[in-house]
């Protein structure tokens, strides 16, 4: 990752976005006395974010090839080249590019799915995991008070 975050910082950092992902980097607080609750939650956020960040990147990669694969075809069957006379790069209409963005999406269907399904169970138990530990936060500060 690369922001720098102070080291006396007791809260989560979320930085700049990733150049293939497009996801924003989190680099996670990690607590002193961390009781193993909280560094399974950690964990699991961590693992969480890596994963969620290789599905965009090689979502993303194979989604800029295909284009560039389509763009060129297209061209081709049209008898030009990819950059015109002046070296710019030919674009196609929005229209003709619809043609590409439904036949991606149809043919990577079955992925996003699968990706959503994972996603929400994922999320459900970092959100469980936290209810969890926001319990536990509040008992240990109840005890202490008494």
């Amino acid at each position: 990752m690369d922001f720098n975050v102070p080291e006396d910082s007791i809260h989560d950092w979320i930085g700049p976005p990733d150049k293939f992902s497009n996801l924003r980097q989190i680099k996670f607080h990690v607590p002193k006395n961390e009781t193993p609750l909280e560094h399974q939650l950690r964990t699991l956020r961590m693992e969480t974010q890596e994963w969620n960040q290789q599905f965009w990147v090689n979502q993303n990669l194979t989604f800029n090839k295909k284009k560039e694969e389509f763009i060129c075809t297209d061209l081709k069957t049209k008898g030009l080249e990819r950059r015109d006379e002046e070296g710019r790069k030919r674009t196609l209409t929005a229209d003709e590019m619809a043609i590409f963005y439904k036949e991606f999406l149809n043919k990577n269907f079955q992925k996003h799915v699968n990706y959503n399904k994972e996603w929400y169970k994922r999320n459900f138990i970092i959100t469980y995991l936290m209810g969890k530990v926001a319990f536990h936060r509040a008992w240990r500060k109840l005890c202490r008070k008494n």
